[in-house]
């Protein structure tokens, strides 16, 4: 139980109001109830389960479109190794030719890539290279696999143009 001052002292107000005592009720009033917090937490998991799927479609079509932008250029750094050796890199030797010299190129002026490692795709997945192309009007294809990784599903395939 809580006393209340005494008004006896000289610097006392007398035009204040005496303060009651807090109750139980004014105590639980002054905070969240558990339902309310489970409420809250509900809607925002609501609002968290609807956008969540776009920003996840935003994310991998973000991805689609560096790999695409990776193809292109490595098709010019592609495009530079012809200029230098007169052909582009065979199937066998394949984007090697672009870190390290084939035995067959005499005016070989790499390495063609900063890093002298081999750009891997968006997915960390290695390009697939073919020379000479399989598909009609290209010299060449170079292919992302996509988030599989798996070369044989040519539906998830981004490749050169």
């Amino acid at each position: 139980m809580r006393l209340l001052p005494s008004r006896t002292s000289a610097n006392a107000n007398t035009n204040a109001p005496a303060r009651a005592p807090a109750t139980d009720r004014s105590r639980r009033e002054s905070g969240f109830t558990l339902i309310e917090l489970l409420v809250v937490i509900a809607i925002l998991g609501l609002l968290i389960a609807l956008v969540a799927p776009s920003v996840l479609r935003q994310l991998g079509g973000a991805k689609i479109s560096i790999a695409r932008q990776s193809i292109e250029r490595i098709g010019q750094i592609l495009d530079l190794y012809k200029l230098d050796v007169g052909s582009y890199p065979s199937g066998d030797d394949g984007l090697q030719a672009l870190v390290t010299k084939p035995s067959d190129a005499d005016n070989w002026n790499g390495p063609y890539v900063k890093s002298n490692q081999l750009p891997l795709d968006p997915w960390n997945h290695p390009y697939t290279y073919r020379n000479p192309s399989t598909r009609e009007g290209l010299d060449y294809d170079l292919c992302s696999n996509g988030p599989s990784g798996n070369a044989s599903d040519t539906a998830t395939q981004i490749c050169n143009k």
